[in-house]
């Protein structure tokens, strides 16, 4: 039986999977092929919706579908990666009950995503909250569910892109029902906020910091997130803001998988791809993992949700074309536009180069989002809630039904000034960091 195996549990895979399921149907059937899917999140998380969950608009389980659901016809391996052997075509990895085994491929699918470089600021890991890892984003979110009970608080975001711009946003408006002040500092390094949507689009740029200024959101800019404490954020410029929960929205590095590294990675570690997004003969890589270039401009393309999504589609299309001995094709895909959220019925959008606000650009970017999430029972769900929330107006935390509530201890651990450590591995890394946290583009479409 000849076998595809994809790596990670996010978007890359979740496509992939689906052009492999379409074009291998009557071999999966006659049990001719299998697709083997390893990855430490038993579930896949959409993360479009991020600012609402952490806002308290939509419960944190309305953004997960089990793997198993998203992708029946394959197996599936709840498991962290610890090698591929390019030469033997082999992928070892060690299950969630601690027993290690390996599985041969005809053809790899990489999709292993990023993390934050946590490393370049003392202390973010141990003290901070980040997006990227399984539990992260239910856990800042529990974190802001929190503040209702308690008194004023105050909560740095790092990162002046797209997700740390609505992500400042949401935890802002959140605060706004709240009977204690909420304050929220937004740092950003740059001379300016969005800067590339900026340079495309000043007026998207111009409206964003409105919205930021509407709900009370304090930029600083010019100055870098140096240090986390428990006590709060050190900045470049000497300065300290005093924070309980601060949060680091500063880009991402590829994860690097032993076996997959010494001359396949360019300097940022991305694995480097040709134009049909092979790495080497039978391994393919899309997503925050890889270096894929754009077909027009021939500079990589953003690291997002769209170019994550439409890039494993391609390599799981090639994949199966190669297992049918055909040829490779090209990826071509030019890209849609991007958008953020600002509050129910207020955001942004640029859509193949056309520039929209206000109500607009929040049902486009609701549109697009509900259209790519992979379960439409949880995208009908969305559309409730949403309605719900519109009118019942301020009282958000109704919607985060299944999350930690006052008294449950995990809330309670949330109130210490460590709510998510890093354990290290010697192979693994990170406890909280396995080789396949899948792709992530918070506004971005």
């Amino acid at each position: 039986m000849r076998r595809v195996v994809l790596l990670g549990g996010g978007y890359v895979t979740l496509h992939a999977y689906h052009q492999l399921a379409r074009r291998l149907s009557g071999q999966l059937r006659r049990d001719e092929v299998e697709i083997v899917i390893v990855s430490a999140d038993a579930s896949h998380s959409f993360h479009g919706f991020t600012g609402e969950v952490v806002a308290g608009v939509l419960p944190f389980e309305r953004t997960r579908t089990p793997i198993t659901e998203a992708c029946p016809r394959a197996r599936f391996e709840h498991a962290r990666v610890l090698s591929v052997d390019p030469g033997r075509r082999s992928v070892a990895f060690e299950r969630v009950d601690g027993s290690t085994a390996s599985v041969t491929y005809d053809q790899l699918v990489v999709g292993t995503g990023g993390r934050e470089p946590v490393h370049g600021v003392p202390g973010l890991a141990e003290h901070g909250f980040l997006l990227r890892g399984p539990g992260e984003i239910e856990t800042l979110a529990a974190r802001v569910v929190s503040f209702a009970a308690g008194h004023g608080e105050t909560v740095v975001v790092a990162g002046g892109g797209l997700a740390g711009v609505e992500l400042a946003a949401a935890i802002a408006d959140s605060g706004h029902a709240r009977p204690q002040p909420l304050t929220v500092h937004l740092v950003h390094s740059g001379s300016e906020l969005l800067g590339e949507l900026r340079s495309a689009q000043p007026r998207l740029g111009t409206r964003a910091e409105a919205e930021l200024a509407r709900l009370g959101v304090r930029v600083r800019l010019g100055v870098r997130l140096e240090r986390v404490t428990p006590s709060g954020a050190a900045l470049s410029d000497g300065s300290f803001l005093p924070a309980r929960t601060v949060l680091g929205t500063i880009g991402q590095r590829p994860v690097a998988l032993p076996g997959l590294e010494s001359g396949l990675r360019d300097g940022r570690g991305r694995l480097v791809t040709a134009s049909d997004l092979s790495v080497l003969p039978g391994v393919w890589a899309a997503g925050d993992a890889a270096r894929v270039l754009h077909v027009t401009t021939g500079e990589p393309v953003a690291s997002n949700a769209l170019w994550a999504m439409k890039a494993g589609a391609h390599a799981g299309a090639n994949a199966a074309r190669a297992l049918h001995g055909r040829e490779t094709r090209p990826f071509t895909y030019r890209g849609l536009g991007q958008a953020a959220s600002f509050g129910l019925g207020r955001g942004i959008a640029e859509l193949y180069g056309m520039p929209f606000t206000g109500r607009l650009a929040w049902l486009l970017r609701l549109t697009f989002f509900l259209r790519f999430m992979p379960s439409r029972r949880r995208a009908a769900l969305v559309v409730h809630d949403l309605v719900r929330v519109s009118v019942r107006g301020a009282d958000r935390s109704v919607q985060q039904q299944s999350s930690p509530r006052l008294g449950d201890p995990r809330l309670e651990l949330l109130r210490s000034p460590r709510p998510f450590v890093h354990e290290q591995h010697p192979v693994l890394g990170g406890v909280h960091a396995p080789y396949d946290v899948g792709d992530l583009a918070v506004g971005q479409v």
